[in-house]
């Protein structure tokens, strides 16, 4: 039984968010106070010249919402159904690596709040807490997984995530080599951290951080580690020397696709498609679904944002539930590309500054912020289900 201070703390905590932060937007500032500039960097940055981390807000902007009125709108029914499973919302939580390092527990934390509000969530392959134990506190969650071009690997890890009885696995195919994350490198981070006299001052100078996530991981759990690149654990966070090796995602193809679909029962999704050619060819390998990403700008700058290949990926595989993160941050967002025929989107960032500010506090006052935005745009726009959101409701650019 909770103490009776400790709900008071939860009360607390509930009527700050609810006073200071009105939109996902507002976490990130918090968190950029919170978290080590080398652990902000890694949450905030993209690469090179951050023209596609900028393009893909643009890209919902150019979007027009085209309200009815006069409709009734007294109920609004957010639900959908995907893979078998009836969701409260048609927005989730994407993949976020290291989200344990920037939140005690944040695997944990981040699936949970989103399996208690009946929301998707997907565990990133580059996280530091066991998918076993994410999947024990949150059933259904989703596992992500970066492969390599090695079926011996790719069998073991495919066994491991059966037995912890993941229901959708997600594959990441815009990863065969590193991005070229400069801000990573300006602001002294990598993978794994190297220990150093600058980052020994992030740490003393974030107190809060310090003490609340990693002093209080390395006495209840030790220093963490990648525990689900592959079937056995993998490098330490912290680490003078041991290099983490990225090169054999460059061997991984279609046909080490095609072996998995026949390996693997369950769920099959890819995530990173773009163009309306490999939309076919996962199709044609026997995938469930798609995501349209371009890794939220964090892999090739200057790649197309997702909203503008959404439509020609729709097009192309009629019969998928195609999918979409990169960029999303309010509830016209979700309807912008509800409209041009998503079945539902992913959302990255604003959940790990969620995580960092208030744990599982954080992201569920983030889910519900999504709810109440999703639900007052459908009435504002004249829909009453998410369902009958379709092209009618935007209005594209014109083409020059």
């Amino acid at each position: 039984m909770r103490s009776a201070s400790s709900c008071a703390d939860r009360g607390r905590e509930a009527a700050w968010l609810k006073r200071h932060v009105l939109s996902l937007k507002d976490f990130e500032p918090l968190a950029r106070k919170r978290l080590p500039k080398p652990l902000y960097a890694y949450v905030s940055g993209a690469v090179e010249d951050n023209l596609s981390l900028g393009q893909n807000r643009r890209s919902f902007e150019e979007i027009a919402l085209r309200p009815r009125v006069l409709v009734g709108v007294s109920s609004r029914d957010l639900s959908f159904s995907l893979f078998g499973h009836r969701y409260t919302a048609p927005f989730g939580l994407a993949p976020m690596g290291i989200s344990a390092l920037f939140a005690y527990r944040g695997d944990v934390v981040m699936a949970q709040a989103a399996c208690q509000a009946s929301v998707p969530a997907i565990m990133s392959g580059s996280s530091l807490i066991r998918l076993e134990e994410v999947m024990a506190a949150a059933p259904g969650t989703w596992f992500q997984a970066y492969l390599p071009g090695d079926m011996h690997h790719i069998e073991g890890l495919l066994a491991r995530v059966e037995a912890a009885r993941v229901e959708t696995l997600v594959i990441t195919v815009d990863t065969p080599v590193a991005g070229n994350r400069e801000n990573n490198v300006r602001a002294g981070f990598s993978t794994p951290l190297r220990p150093n006299a600058a980052l020994a001052w992030q740490g003393i100078s974030h107190p809060r951080w310090l003490l609340g996530t990693f002093a209080r991981t390395l006495l209840r759990h030790g220093v963490p580690h990648f525990e689900n690149a592959y079937a056995r654990r993998g490098a330490p966070i912290v680490s003078r020397s041991v290099e983490r090796d990225f090169s054999d995602r460059a061997h991984f193809t279609w046909d080490h696709l095609a072996t998995i679909r026949r390996r693997w029962r369950g769920q099959l999704v890819v995530k990173g498609i773009l163009t309306a050619e490999d939309a076919r060819l996962a199709q044609q390998h026997g995938v469930d679904g798609i995501i349209v990403s371009n890794h939220g700008g964090r892999q090739l700058d200057g790649a197309i944002a997702p909203m503008h290949a959404l439509p020609e990926v729709v097009e192309a595989v009629p019969q998928l539930p195609v999918m979409l993160d990169s960029g999303v941050r309010r509830g016209t967002d979700v309807i912008k590309a509800l409209a041009l025929g998503a079945r539902c989107v992913f959302i990255g960032r604003p959940f790990a500054y969620a995580a960092a500010v208030a744990s599982s506090h954080g992201v569920t006052h983030g889910i519900g912020l999504m709810q109440a935005e999703l639900s007052r745009d459908l009435a504002l726009l004249g829909v009453t289900r998410v369902a009958d959101v379709g092209a009618h409701c935007i209005q594209r650019p014109a083409v020059n």
